[in-house]
């Protein structure tokens, strides 16, 4: 799968735990900070419920225990206190698989950073801190989104805001949860990527399923994915092939530059030719997704919001 790049997070980790002033207030901070704790017991730690991570790997977590006992962890685990019948123990909001490399390197206890926040900010916090790492799987980014719009009644631009995204960048994440199960399931094991899945959405569950299977048995590539997906659409409209809907009237550099800007769209470009030079150019799109995908490849992104 293609290295995903880095992403602009305005208000990253770091930022919004160095923050001054009213925006330090709404992520909680200590009034004692020499009562709090820098070093805790592992044992006295526990999984944070906002961990948009479903899967670890193992080999990797194994090579950061490996790291962690010769070096040491070098940023601290950041962590709430817990109340009630669990007083005295302490959420993760960041830093889990240092966590759980810490356990399996045999540390019995981790460098902390306590902090008094909300579950929204723990939920926005843990979401970006998992971004920063780079590796966190779309889908799974999906559902940390998902959960800030459900559980904490944030707007879209809001999420948006929060996670260092833009708002269309957004909505095309919330889409990945429109997936069909076990498209999600190959989405979420790396069997394809976002621009596969995003390809997929146009075609109803059954098809994304059939689809899904063909393009990870091929090793198809996204725009490849892309003209699989307009020619499926096209036979369930009971529309023709491209090459008998070919207007005789071409020239054969128009029939090439056709076929070009077909191949380099993924999807079906028809040119109308008339007088003087004038002419008309089509391209297919199916649904606002697609029209989306394409837009977004020619650097238009920003031009509709869905």
């Amino acid at each position: 799968m293609a290295t995903r790049k880095p992403k602009g997070l305005g208000r990253g980790l770091d930022a919004l735990l160095g923050a001054d002033g009213p925006a330090i207030e709404a992520l909680g901070k200590s009034t004692d900070a020499d009562a709090l704790p820098s070093v805790l017991k592992v044992d006295a730690l526990r999984a944070g419920q906002y961990q948009p991570r479903t899967r670890m790997d193992e080999g990797a977590l194994n090579e950061l225990a490996d790291s962690i006992r010769s070096q040491g962890i070098m940023q601290p685990i950041l962590v709430r206190p817990l109340a009630g019948k669990d007083a005295g123990k302490y959420e993760i909001i960041a830093g889990e698989r240092r966590y759980r490399a810490a356990r399996i390197a045999g540390l019995t206890e981790v460098p902390v950073l306590v902090r008094e926040v909300p579950n929204e900010s723990a939920a926005v916090m843990a979401l970006i801190e998992n971004i920063q790492r780079e590796d966190l799987n779309p889908l799974e980014e999906a559902h940390g989104v998902r959960r800030l719009l459900d559980e904490f009644g944030l707007t879209h631009e809001q999420a948006a805001q929060a996670i260092g995204r833009s708002r269309s960048a957004t909505s095309n994440l919330l889409r990945l949860l429109n997936l069909a199960e076990p498209v999600q399931t190959m989405l979420l094991a790396g069997d394809i990527d976002m621009g596969h899945a995003r390809a997929l959405l146009s075609l109803d569950a059954a098809n994304q399923i059939l689809l899904a299977n063909e393009v990870i048995a091929k090793r198809l590539s996204v725009r490849e994915t892309e003209k699989l997906v307009s020619r499926a659409l096209d036979e369930a409209e009971g529309k023709p092939a491209r090459t008998q809907r070919r207007p005789v009237a071409l020239s054969g550099d128009a029939k090439r530059l056709e076929e070009a800007l077909s191949d380099h769209l993924g999807t079906r470009v028809s040119l109308k030719l008339g007088a003087k030079n004038k002419g008309q150019l089509m391209i297919d799109f199916h649904g606002w997704d697609h029209l989306n995908s394409l837009l977004e490849r020619q650097g238009l992104s920003g031009l509709i919001e869905n």
